[in-house]
This record gives structure tokens, sequence and C-alpha cells, in this order.
């Protein structure tokens, strides 16, 4: 996807925590709205989001930041919702496929890259510890 007619090229990076927090909350929007993820994370997992997504801000602040303040286990969380409806590669390729879609329409830079770096990694490893494969193009 490119910026378009309508919408301005990105000139933020995701360096701060607001910008980070703006970001998981666009991006868990078109999540929970999505065809395939959305009765996952809503339907199986039954994700409180109000509860859920400043948790995520905390995730990526400390991946991208190194800021203090997440703790848990994103494994065992997909690992136990995986046990009550299995997985598929396409749910982790989807996810990444919003991933990318969101940070290319709002933000460019060093830790954007990286953010789409780890969120490679993170489905790459999830997938293949769950499915037993990882997205094209991406290793686990």
């Amino acid at each position: 996807m490119s910026a378009g007619p309508n919408r301005p090229a990105p000139s933020r990076d995701l360096d701060d925590p607001a910008e980070i927090a703006e970001m998981v909350r666009r991006f868990y929007q078109d999540v929970a709205q999505d065809d395939l993820l959305g009765p996952v994370f809503n339907d199986v997992a039954e994700v409180d989001w109000a509860e859920h997504l400043p948790k995520l801000t905390r995730f990526w602040c400390r991946a991208l930041l190194g800021i203090e303040g997440y703790q848990g286990n994103p494994f065992r969380a997909h690992a136990d919702v995986h046990a009550r409806s299995p997985f598929t590669l396409a749910h982790f390729e989807r996810w990444l496929e919003l991933f990318h879609d969101t940070l290319e329409l709002g933000w460019v830079g060093p830790t954007t890259d990286r953010a789409l770096e780890l969120a490679a990694n993170v489905a790459a490893v999830h997938s293949h510890q769950l499915v037993g494969r990882s997205p094209a193009g991406v290793h686990s």
C-alpha cells in the first residue's frame, strides 16, 4: 500500500510511547474487525480490549524503547488460545499483513523498521512453535 492521494505520506517514527499507543490502537482495531482474526480475539480469546490494549502498548514500548512495565508471557497466552481453537499459518500471515499495513500508513523510520522486524520474528516463532511452519518469507 502507498500513501495514496488522500493520505499524507507517513513522517512519524515509533520513537515515543504516544506513537506506539496510537499504532497499537489502530492495529488492533483492524485485527478486531478482521474476518479471520476478529473471531479468534473476540470469541475464542474473549479479549477485553480496554485491558489488553495498554498491556500490548507496554509490550511494544519495552521491545522498541526499552521502557520497563510489561509483564507477561505472550507465547503462553497464544498457546492457551491455540489449545481451544487451533491457529493456522493463515492466522499468522494475516496478523503480519495487517501489522505491515498499519505501519506503512502511519509511520516510517528506524524504530518503525525495528517494529516490523520484531513483528516478523514474533509471527515466525509463534507460528513455528504452534503450527510447525513460519509465514512465507519469514524465518524463525
